[in-house]
């Protein structure tokens, strides 16, 4: 059966992304995040690429369960969601790591019975105001998780809000704060993203948690100077060509017309696979190594392209709507929106390859 969309995953594109991570902060360990499916790259292939990592994270219970079923051996972490105490019990039978996040979550956890202790990532809002105890709270549930007997170790975190902007000072301000609440207790602790690991070095700490750089996307606002690899490439297959008249218009809305004698290609993606569907006119793809541009409203299942300036573009030809030479960032930009949603967004309907 021919599929006309194709994802391909490089995971040597992972792993070199995971080594500037590693010469970026060499006296941290390093926590990679593979929460949503590894970024929509596939959790197992991802997570068993990142075997130099010393730990992997997820947002979702049946996540962590998952790699553990597919023999990943290495810390894991479940990061900030609901935890009840069957949640806490099943944390305990798979060995993962849990983060507390209020101090509900640090009673349910502390009475839980468990049959051995585990570590503790206590998240402390600093300024992100999404997640996490209250600088004032965290004296308190810092001491009940610290004496409780289900708590093997603590490790302190908290989380930058705009560490991809250039000079905000919430961060230094979170920074300080963080620093502030944590000087005295010795123990562990982790603040760094993909941003705050390239921008600020003194954040890194103990642990920093790389998340969309290890996916070749840059975090930075203004981008950085790393040579970050993109791993994920969609294409798409041409399905027709046609030529269209001065002034006749292609797709739903008739939202765009032809401003002289055009040829379009029709592409066989759309918004059903994973595509934006706000990607307007003049958002690029490359067709035999040439740029072209939407015409026309992304639909569910097709795009056409204006190739009136390309050469030769016949019907089977392979059309790229993001790789390593393309980046998914100028396309989330178009867009209006961001890689990470761009990445998670594929559809089973596209062909996978991994390698």
């Amino acid at each position: 059966m021919t599929k006309t969309a194709s994802l391909h995953i490089n995971l040597d594109a992972i792993r070199h992304n995971f080594n500037l991570v590693k010469q970026l902060a060499p006296k941290s360990k390093i926590l990679a995040m593979v929460k949503a499916d590894a970024y929509g790259h596939g959790l197992i292939p991802v997570a068993k690429a990142l075997s130099n990592a010393d730990g992997l994270a997820v947002a979702r219970l049946d996540e962590a369960i998952t790699l553990r079923n597919h023999g990943i051996q290495k810390q894991i972490v479940l990061l900030g969601t609901l935890l009840s105490e069957q949640d806490v019990q099943y944390c305990a039978e798979y060995q993962l790591d849990v983060v507390i996040h209020n101090r509900e979550s640090a009673q349910t956890f502390s009475k839980a019975p468990i049959a051995q202790p585990l570590t503790v990532w206590l998240k402390i809002d600093t300024g992100m105001h999404r997640l996490g105890v209250s600088p004032e709270e965290y004296g308190g549930i810092y001491s009940l998780l610290n004496n409780a007997e289900n708590t093997s170790e603590i490790i302190n975190m908290t989380h930058f809000s705009c560490a991809d902007e250039i000079d905000d000072p919430l961060t230094q301000s979170q920074l300080d704060c963080f620093n502030q609440l944590t000087e005295n207790t010795a123990k562990p602790k982790s603040a760094a993203n993909s941003a705050a690991l390239i921008r600020y070095p003194h954040s890194h700490f103990d642990w920093v948690r790389p998340g969309i750089m290890l996916y070749g996307a840059d975090p930075l606002a203004e981008g950085s100077c790393l040579p970050l690899r993109q791993a994920m490439s969609l294409t798409a297959r041409v399905v027709a060509v046609r030529d269209l008249s001065e002034h006749e218009a292609v797709g739903y809305g008739c939202s765009w017309r032809a401003d002289r004698p055009t040829r379009l290609a029709t592409v066989g993606i759309g918004y059903g696979d994973g595509y934006p569907r706000h990607a307007p006119n003049g958002t690029p793809v490359l067709i035999n190594q040439q740029l072209a541009t939407l015409a026309g409203r992304v639909s569910m299942d097709l795009i056409t392209v204006d190739i009136t300036d390309c050469t030769l573009v016949k019907v089977g030809d392979e059309v790229v709507l993001w790789n390593n030479q393309l980046k998914a960032t100028e396309i989330a930009r178009h867009a209006k929106t961001i890689s990470y949603e761009l990445f998670t967004s594929i559809t089973n309907r596209v062909e996978r390859q991994t390698g």
